[in-house]
């Protein structure tokens, strides 16, 4: 049996570390098969997962052993909470380790979206000349508005910044005078004046009771025709169809959603012939260096934990 499972893919070097001192079972395709997964765990100590695989009671009853979850990202909507600590199983995210990654996806969607000019690859071959159908906006001069001013918005902000934008921000959680905000050059805003200065609102908020369908109908009629949506935060965090609906009139002009309420989606999503909006596979925080500097963290973490150091 094994005292690691893992559930999902990450890099494979740090899981040599932990094969000289514990036996592993990494197994990426478990994530797919529920049976196998809780068979797998039975005497586990440690589990390893991504976003996908479910932490729940069931788990932690097939898991009487269990110890510690070591998350591959930061995001714990996956994994009960309240379950694990009553249970007195550490969760372990791996804070900090994908945050320039995010950055860097939200920033060249900023730029893709405002300008406009890169979806005509096709006419252009066959002759077709359509510039004027292509000319978009600039960046820089322009607002972008943060919803959630933690790790990743900060470093999404330092960015902005350097391109000549003006960055403002609403994070109940800071206080107004706080540093922070004078530190990265950011204005904080309550959430209406927020929605109204947008000309790029990009979300980075967990998926809590109070931030669920925080973007919604209301919230996207506050702002401007002409702005862009970014998530890649958490799904749920915008009502979809509020804002497919928004893209499908133009009242919203484009948006790049890499994260969903049901992931994968439908064939019949409420984003399918919508022209305006580009969708990925959840892989905004996922590149060959996220991957190793995230996979890494994990398995520290996680050997810590086994050695019954606490977090």
């Amino acid at each position: 049996m094994s005292d690691v499972v893992i559930s999902e893919f990450m890099d494979e070097a740090p899981v040599a570390d932990l094969r000289q001192r514990y036996e592993v079972r990494f197994e990426p395709s478990l994530v797919e098969d529920r049976p196998a997964l809780l068979a797998a765990v039975a005497a586990a100590r440690a589990l390893i997962v991504r976003n996908r695989t479910r932490v729940d009671a069931e788990l932690l009853d097939a898991a009487p052993d269990l110890e510690a979850v070591g998350r591959l990202g930061v995001g714990l909507d996956n994994i009960d909470l309240e379950a694990c600590r009553a249970r007195g199983v550490q969760v372990l995210p791996a804070t900090g380790a994908n945050d320039v990654a995010v950055a860097e996806y939200v920033i060249a969607t900023a730029l893709l979206l405002r300008r406009g000019a890169y979806t005509a690859s096709a006419s252009v071959a066959r002759g077709e000349w359509p510039r004027a159908a292509l000319i978009g906006h600039e960046v820089a001069g322009h607002t972008l508005a943060l919803v959630g001013f933690g790790g990743i918005a900060r470093q999404v902000a330092t960015r902005a910044s350097a391109l000549g934008m003006n960055v403002v921000a609403h994070d109940p959680n800071i206080a107004a005078d706080d540093a922070c905000w004078a530190q990265l050059d950011v204005r904080p805003l309550d959430w209406e004046a927020l929605l109204e200065q947008a000309d790029v609102l990009s979300l980075h908020v967990p998926l809590i009771p109070v931030t669920r369908h925080l973007l919604d109908a209301t919230a996207l009629a506050r702002m401007k025709a002409g702005a862009v949506v970014i998530n890649t935060a958490r799904g749920g965090v915008i009502d979809d169809a509020a804002l497919a609906t928004a893209l499908g009139e133009g009242r919203i002009a484009a948006a790049a959603i890499d994260v969903f309420e049901d992931e994968p989606l439908p064939a019949d999503s409420i984003y399918s012939g919508v022209d305006n909006v580009l969708l990925t596979p959840h892989i905004a925080g996922v590149t060959v260096e996220s991957n190793q500097r995230v996979s890494r963290v994990t398995v520290d973490n996680v050997l810590r934990a086994l050695a019954g150091e606490t977090a």
